[in-house]
């Protein structure tokens, strides 16, 4: 596994096998222990915060869409968040956009095969870093990782979500691993300006790779939730 504490588990085709294997445990391992009650979010303290932060509050709205105005500085884009599908995935986001943890972040993940996703949301670049707490995961297990879709990073560990989320710029039908509640938590879409993240997708990685950091750099300026 990787020491980034919110890489995608899904890298590369060369690796899917051995990396589906490794959730398969873990999903059987933490099979009926859930964080996410009823009603209520669960926020659970996690190492030191790349950001200073208050937690969200633990009882955020189930229903309704969240506009975010993005600036990046490679364009501006508009994600649109579900709180339907995560209400608390959504309430964190949102909570750190109100408190400019996302501000002059530069996304630090570019995958260009088998899936198709830019990581962003790590105030030190490194891949490493989070908001000081983990959310609980909030996947249905009828995922799926369309062209424009939001989703939480994670580690195979359960709840290890954070700040930390993946843009899919191209139809990813490798995200989809059949795990229940161990998909990645899909949480909203990008419903303008996905154009700007192709332009970097096609500039392809640094080292050339299918995945590492984007050789066309881009930091999101300014997140602004509505």
């Amino acid at each position: 596994m990787t020491t980034d504490r919110r890489r995608l588990l899904i890298v590369g085709a060369a690796v899917t096998t051995v990396l589906l294997a490794a959730v398969i445990v873990v999903v059987v391992a933490t099979s009926g222990g859930g964080r996410h009650a009823a009603g209520s979010c669960s926020w659970m303290s996690e190492g030191g915060a790349a950001k200073h932060v208050a937690e969200p509050p633990a009882d955020p709205p189930h229903s309704g869409k969240v506009t975010v105005d993005v600036s990046t500085s490679r364009g501006s884009m508009t994600f649109t968040l579900d709180r339907a599908l995560a209400p608390c995935t959504v309430a964190s986001f949102v909570s750190l956009a109100h408190q400019h943890y996302f501000d002059s972040t530069p996304c630090h993940r570019l995958v260009t095969d088998t899936i198709y996703v830019l990581q962003c949301g790590d105030p030190t670049g490194s891949g490493s870093g989070g908001p000081g707490y983990t959310i609980p995961d909030e996947a249905s297990g009828a995922e799926t990782y369309g062209a424009a879709t939001i989703a939480m990073a994670r580690t195979a560990d359960a709840h290890s979500g954070g700040s930390q989320f993946f843009i899919v710029y191209q139809d990813s039908p490798n995200l989809q691993r059949n795990l229940g509640h161990q998909q990645y938590t899909v949480f909203g879409s990008v419903s303008a300006g996905l154009g700007v993240l192709t332009k970097v997708a096609a500039a392809g990685t640094v080292d050339g790779g299918i995945d590492g950091r984007p050789k066309l750099p881009i930091t999101l300026t300014t997140v602004m939730a509505r």
